[in-house]
């Protein structure tokens, strides 16, 4: 009793300590994990490059994350810490940007935070990616704008690529758990419970906190929601182009894929490196370039105790975490993303020949809402619904289902130079936007006009996304309510201003609903990209579907 006294007392004193040294210049916060001085902008401080977890090297490479080690006296945080190991790039695009030095040393976390808060709502940030790629230090991650609504803002980096997502069946065997693969979900939690324990001291309340990201980031949040391991670290969900797509089971062939640990058994072979100590002493940015252009493709694997079972059984099962969810995707995610969408044929009739051999029965649905009259965008569109359509709907409706408030978005925005390049509401374009940056964006990404109509805009998503984060409802002055998904389907379009609505693209979440019941029941095939043109033989209808 009296060692937990002086623990309330000390959690006190340090809450004290905290709100009195937000003030000063340069900012300087003592929390559980150590004292680390800042930088400050107006009202608005930043605290960056934080260790959460040791580095993962040598011998810790492909473990779960372990405690970070402790320090002296007053931690430098003025500086990003170094973005994670991913692939050297071969060819620039509109989302390259220069993140600086990588390294194994890479799980550190930022905090944004009013100077005068306390028991702020957080937000807790997951770039994207495709789990290759992206780090918390990017511009447009900044979250000095969303911090200016009252949210503690905290982004995160995690393990990419073959350093962390790799299963083999030699790292179950040394597991004492008896799994491998899923390092960089593992780092998220880790970074969750570092939250829950050090928020405080930056003006953050661990008991609302909001998890955030989009593309790869948006499905992490779908892993976090399944995982056991994040149960009660979050409060709420936000997910922006996720793709609730099947994932590699841990020891068995599924939906025409090999076990994730066959596929690190078959990559260790292709690396010519046949023991754990090999694999462990190669240069991690050789290994990562080797994996990378030797086709390994990271995902989480459903092991049983990280990820229970595939997300959408999960879901249907209801044993996903029971919290309010805001959810969406772009218009135009496939026209910055075309490697994900199949050619055009060269004629209507060979594209409706094509869909009529590979849907059978439900060739008929299929082309009414991708017809042949329009080729170049049913393709675009058919990709775009089969990946993040269906999937920011049925996380709406699983949610509703549930009993948890579920909003639902379509950004529909563009502006001159997007419009121009052909990329209207491309994959990510919301990002400025919701963090309120819209200057900082990478240095091929059409440039947004500096004027009143995008500020407005911004100005709107911005406080939706931070009220979302603050009550688990998206509301914003002088902008339309935005009703809950609910009975009516409600969803908010937000084109040059913010528009509600219901009944998003009538049919598309049905059809692509019956297109995962079938395969999920089949077992033979995914359900992902491959869909429309390049879609495997879609199997009979099936009991349930």
């Amino acid at each position: 009793m009296k060692r937990l006294l002086s623990i309330a007392a000390g959690a006190l004193a340090l809450t004290a300590c905290a709100s009195a040294s937000l003030a000063q210049t340069p900012p300087t916060v003592t929390a559980p994990a150590g004292a680390v001085r800042g930088l400050s902008d107006g009202d608005i401080l930043a605290f960056k490059g934080i260790p959460y977890a040791a580095p993962p090297v040598g011998e810790m490479r492909w473990r779960p994350p372990a405690p970070p080690a402790t320090w002296d006296g007053v931690r430098d945080a003025t500086q990003f810490g170094a973005a994670c190991i991913q692939p050297t790039p071969y060819a620039q695009s509109i989302y390259s940007a220069d993140l600086g030095r990588s390294s194994e040393d890479c799980l550190t976390l930022n905090v944004w935070t009013p100077s005068t808060t306390a028991r702020a709502p957080v937000l807790v940030w997951i770039h994207g990616g495709a789990l290759v790629s992206g780090s918390s230090k990017e511009a447009l991650y900044d979250g000095a704008r969303l911090a200016q609504e009252g949210v503690v803002v905290v982004s995160i980096n995690y393990r990419l690529g073959v350093l962390g997502w790799l299963a083999h069946p030699d790292l179950s065997a040394e597991s004492p758990a008896g799994i491998s693969g899923n390092y960089g979900l593992m780092d998220q939690v880790a970074a969750l419970e570092w939250i829950k324990r050090n928020i405080t001291a930056f003006g953050g309340d661990p008991d609302n906190v909001t998890i955030a990201g989009e593309s790869a980031g948006g499905l992490s949040v779908l892993y976090l929601m399944t995982s056991p391991l994040a149960r009660g670290l979050f409060d709420r969900a936000i997910a922006q182009s996720a793709y609730m797509i099947q994932t590699p089971e841990l020891k068995a062939a599924r939906f025409g894929a090999p076990s994730a640990e066959d596929a690190g058994a078959a990559l260790s072979r292709t690396l010519q490196a046949p023991s754990l100590r090999v694999l462990r002493g190669m240069d991690p940015q050789q290994l990562t370039d080797r994996a990378a252009y030797g086709g390994f493709a990271p995902f989480g694997a459903v092991d049983g105790k990280v990820l229970p079972g595939q997300v959408v059984d999960v879901f249907d099962q209801g044993r996903q975490a029971r919290v309010p969810v805001l959810a969406g995707f772009n218009s135009g995610e496939i026209r910055s993303l075309r490697m994900l969408a199949p050619p055009v044929p060269g004629s209507a009739a060979d594209y409706e020949q094509v869909i009529r051999e590979r849907y059978g029965d439900m060739a008929d649905a299929f082309l009414a809402l991708y017809p042949s009259s329009d080729m170049g965008e049913s393709v675009l569109a058919a990709s775009r619904d089969a990946l993040y359509g269906w999937t920011s709907e049925r996380l709406a409706r699983s949610q509703t289902a549930a009993g948890q408030p579920s909003y639902l978005y379509l950004f529909d925005h563009g502006y001159p130079t997007m419009e121009e390049a052909n990329l209207h509401a491309f994959h990510a374009s919301e990002l400025p936007y919701m963090f309120g940056r819209l200057d900082r964006t990478p240095p091929r990404w059409p440039k947004i006009p500096e004027t009143a109509e995008e500020t407005r805009l911004s100005d709107a998503m911005v406080r939706y996304w931070a009220s979302f984060a603050r009550t688990g409802r998206p509301e914003a002055a002088d902008a339309p309510a935005w009703p809950a998904y609910g009975d009516s389907a409600a969803y908010m379009a937000f084109r040059q201003t913010p528009e509600p609505s219901t009944d998003l693209y009538p049919g598309m979440f049905e059809l692509h609903e019956q297109t995962m019941c079938r395969r999920r029941a089949a077992g033979t095939a995914g359900w992902n990209w491959n869909t429309g043109l390049v879609s495997p033989p879609m199997p009979p209808a099936a009991a349930g579907c």
